[in-house]
């Protein structure tokens, strides 16, 4: 389960930002998550409540912030959002298209006390 090694990284991050802004404790954590990133969402909130134990972000919430993939159409030229990496463009129907983004995995921002 490659979830459980993302949230010891976000623990490490966390862990930085901790110490950087001397916070005591982690309450709430944003993480921005492309639909093309590969994840199972229930198998990272797991892994996010065992990793952050004995943390100062243990307790705190996991809340994923769905980003759309994306693509450009070689044929319309047009950045379109797709729901699949092998999908036509919604807008012309065309097939060739380059992946611009939704693969993204970020902490978009952290909730402190």
């Amino acid at each position: 389960m490659h979830e459980m090694s993302i949230c010891e990284g976000i623990r490490g991050v966390i862990e930085d930002q901790v110490r950087a802004h001397e916070v005591t404790r982690v309450t709430r954590v944003r993480l921005e998550l492309g639909r093309f990133a590969g994840v199972e969402k229930d198998a990272l909130h797991f892994a996010f409540d065992v990793v952050m134990r004995g943390s100062v972000a243990e307790g705190a919430e996991l809340v994923t912030i769905d980003l759309p993939g994306r693509a450009l159409c070689y044929d319309c030229g047009v950045e379109v959002e797709i729901d699949h990496r092998l999908d036509p463009c919604p807008d012309c129907g065309g097939g060739k298209l380059l992946p611009q983004g939704g693969d993204e995995m970020r902490i978009k921002d952290l909730e402190v006390a």
